[in-house]
């Protein structure tokens, strides 16, 4: 991998700590930045609040979204980011461990570009990484 940067929105300790676990486990090598809420993952990726003096060329190469955030939804970050000129085609991934047919519906309406479950079993988890590692060499030849 190269040293693009991946955007994790995830609220849960426990669920931020194995997602990093299962990235470094199938050698992604991103530099990975945490937000652990939608208004933070919004500040980060329009440079306001606590991120107004990020540089508002770097963008992430890829975003990792839950959709159970607190303050703002992931619904309503996706839909933040396809409604912006700028942001419009960064790759989104929904990680979720909803099993909810509309969130499913939704986040694809929204323009997600995949929707991955987050399992609970850690070598499920490391398999799905697996499965996120191989999209993302598409996405890089891609770019």
């Amino acid at each position: 991998m190269t040293d693009r940067t991946i955007l994790l929105v995830e609220d849960y300790p426990d669920d931020e700590l194995l997602i990093l676990r299962a990235l470094k486990k199938n050698h992604i090598g991103n530099e990975v930045i945490v937000v652990r809420d939608g208004a933070e993952a919004l500040d980060y990726l329009f440079c306001t609040g606590a991120h107004v003096n990020r540089n508002p060329d770097n963008l992430p190469e890829l975003i990792l979204l839950d959709l159970r955030l607190p303050k703002v939804d992931g619904i309503e970050v996706l839909r933040r980011i396809r409604a912006n000129k700028d942001m419009h085609s960064l790759p989104v991934v929904v990680f979720t461990s909803s099993n909810a047919d509309r969130d499913l519906v939704n986040s694809y309406a929204f323009g997600a570009n995949a929707y991955m479950h987050k399992p609970v079993d850690f070598q499920e988890l490391i398999k799905a990484i697996r499965e996120l590692g191989l999209y993302l060499v598409v996405l890089n030849r891609a770019s």
